[in-house]
């Protein structure tokens, strides 16, 4: 085998090579500024709320948008409309003042020729409003057995519930004035309840609660069971008032809507004197419990 010719030999063997310089540092001697601050130092910062958008929060948590303060169309339209227009905006979305009356109960009870009403109405905004209540019963020949009038003063407290203070003034079956504290409510599904406490001229102290549902059974028939409890602090014989649970009622009404505005009813009030109360309903003649048949009509505008 041929022999392998030899490496060609380094030219640069034996000479001393210089080593290249690092490059200079261009910042050296110059002072560099200090950092700034962290100015979430020494905050608790939570991870899941700081990924968190204005769209990601839950719903209300979100901050509102900047209010609205350049007048663009004002230079076209003028001054003076615009400003019109944004009154009638105004008022069209939460700050007009409205109205409404409605009678929950108009009935007659055919057996013994009894009659009933329970109406109120109200005037203001969304949060305050001026607000009346009427009720009261009688007797076909015989007048009006009780009657009252209450006008009161009705504050928005949260989204359901209303607060109303105001007077009650007693008709039948005698003329006495109250002091009226209700709480007006709309609870989940549509429970519509009322309590109201009612202090007198003559320092009685008097309670009632009442509440309803509506069962919807088709688009425009509705079942409504209803009921009433009243309650004193003291003893009242001569309006046969016992101190405690004084008086119940319950009530099952179905009523057909002709329209939402106006739907006539049938159904049974069944009603009952409790404790103290009871012994003075007994002592004055008169029946301890009642159970009525009734027609009616409940309507609003």
């Amino acid at each position: 085998m041929p022999t392998q010719p030899a490496a060609p030999a380094d030219p640069h063997a034996g000479h001393h090579m210089p080593s290249s310089p690092a490059p200079a540092d261009p910042h050296a001697g110059h002072v560099m500024p200090e950092a700034p601050a962290d100015p979430h130092a020494g905050h608790v910062m939570d991870p899941a709320r700081e990924a968190q958008t204005g769209a990601d929060l839950p719903v209300g948590m979100a901050p509102p948008p900047p209010a609205i303060t350049d007048a663009l169309a004002d230079p076209v339209f003028g001054a003076g409309p615009m400003q019109r227009a944004r009154a009638v905006l105004a008022g069209e979305h939460g700050g007009s003042r409205v109205s409404k009356i409605q009678a929950d109960l108009l009935e007659w009870a055919p057996d013994g020729n009894g009659y009933r009403w329970e109406v109120e109405g109200w005037y203001g905004g969304d949060l305050n409003r001026v607000a009346f209540k009427t009720e009261g019963e009688g007797q076909s020949g015989e007048g009006v057995e009780a009657a009252e009038v209450q006008v009161l003063y009705s504050r928005a407290v949260t989204r359901y519930t209303d607060l109303q203070v105001g007077l009650r003034y007693d008709l039948e079956p005698r003329s006495r004035a109250y002091a009226v504290v209700s709480v007006d409510a709309l609870f989940p599904y549509w429970f519509e309840a009322e309590g109201s406490l009612f202090l007198s001229e003559k320092g009685d102290l008097l309670g009632r609660v009442e509440g309803s549902y509506d069962f919807r059974l088709t688009e425009r028939l509705v079942f409504q069971p209803r009921a009433e409890l009243e309650f004193a602090a003291q003893d009242i014989p001569r309006s046969e008032i016992g101190s405690g649970l004084s008086k119940g009622e319950f009530e099952l009404r179905l009523r057909y809507e002709v329209r939402r505005e106006f739907a006539p009813y049938v159904g049974v009030s069944y009603e009952r004197a409790f404790g103290r109360s009871a012994d003075f309903v007994r002592d004055a003649g008169h029946d301890v419990e009642t159970t009525r048949f009734v027609v009616g009509v409940r309507t609003w505008f």
